[in-house]
């Protein structure tokens, strides 16, 4: 069956930037503590840093991960059941996507991602691996409200939301979003979703801040594609990356750190940064079993089952919609 067809539910302006990137490069760049969403990483320039970054020594979560899809996938199929609609959320290359599929035989595939490029290759090679699977790519921010294809409303689904990108979030916004899809995918659905495990800092420092440069290149192709698509003239070569472990939000912090004063300007509008300062680029929370769990229960999904790897720890974990009551 094939890619059914492409929908676009992203907003543009008249020389095609997306609005909402536009509006929170300024709004982040206008704090006290300047910070601009991770979403807005996944340009096409950016989606392909990212796949190199998966594939690096240092960078266990997608190694991690794909080992549990692996070893586990005759539980994970048990457990999940055959005939759902698969909907994943920021598929990206979906490279893992195929060991999901295979074990499960969904009854269609709907990738949503907001890299558009990135979107339709992959999609397309999934149809060609899986030829008779509707797929049904969805060019969207997941972290907002996505309407889904009206082809797979009477189906069954299930959420697939891999790779521990649920950690780019704070609490508050994490809960929000499993909300949404909790009420998206609608009762009976499941999520399969990957979180990562608090372990050593030396590890996790090394996985966001790679010998080769990968994840440097990656942070700061973000100020490229702010020069490229808003008019920019940040001078990218007078900012560094950094990468931290905040054990307080138990978290791995990236920044973009200003290695001298600098102004510049956006859309026509200046910017002034002084040495040290930072634009806080990206959260990665790590959870241990306890808290991955409450974060799932206060979003209404029960976790009914869970997959963990050892060394270095990662897990993917099944929950089911649950239906919300009200505080007695």
């Amino acid at each position: 069956m094939g890619v059914v067809r492409n929908l676009r539910q992203v907003s543009a302006d008249d020389a095609g930037v997306d609005i909402a990137f536009r509006a929170d490069v300024h709004a982040g760049l206008s704090q006290k503590q300047k910070a601009i969403p991770a979403r807005w990483f996944y340009d096409a320039t950016g989606s392909a840093l990212f796949e190199d970054i998966t594939a690096l020594p240092e960078y266990y979560p997608t190694r991690s991960e794909t080992d549990l899809l692996t070893r586990h996938a005759g539980e994970m199929a048990a457990a999940i059941g055959a005939g759902r609609a698969v909907v994943e959320l920021g598929s990206g290359s979906s490279t893992k996507t195929p060991l999901l599929l295979q074990a499960i035989d969904p009854a269609a595939y709907v990738p949503v991602d907001i890299s558009g490029d990135f979107l339709r290759g992959s999609a397309a090679s999934l149809a060609a691996r899986f030829p008779g699977l509707a797929i049904y790519p969805v060019e969207a921010d997941f972290t907002q409200r996505v309407d889904l294809p009206r082809e797979i409303c009477p189906l069954p689904k299930l959420g697939f939301f891999p790779g521990s990108t649920i950690g780019n979030m704070v609490a508050r916004t994490a809960i929000d979003l499993l909300r949404n899809w909790r009420a998206a995918l609608g009762d009976g659905s499941l999520m399969l979703i990957g979180v990562d495990r608090i372990k050593d800092v030396a590890t996790l420092e090394l996985a966001y801040d790679d010998p080769a440069g990968v994840t440097a290149a990656f942070n700061l192709n973000l100020l490229e594609r702010i020069n490229r698509e808003l008019g920019g003239t940040i001078p990218v070569a007078n900012f560094m990356h950094r990468a931290v472990w905040d054990d307080v939000h138990a978290r791995i912090e990236m920044h973009l750190v200003a290695a001298c004063d600098m102004d510049f300007t956006i859309d026509g509008r200046r910017y002034a940064m002084a040495r040290g300062e930072t634009i806080h680029s990206e959260n990665s929370h790590k959870y241990g079993p306890r808290d991955a769990n409450l974060l799932l229960r206060a979003s209404g999904w029960t976790p009914v089952a869970t997959w963990d790897d050892v060394d270095p720890a990662f897990a993917l974990i099944l929950a089911e919609a649950t239906e919300f009551r009200s505080a007695p």
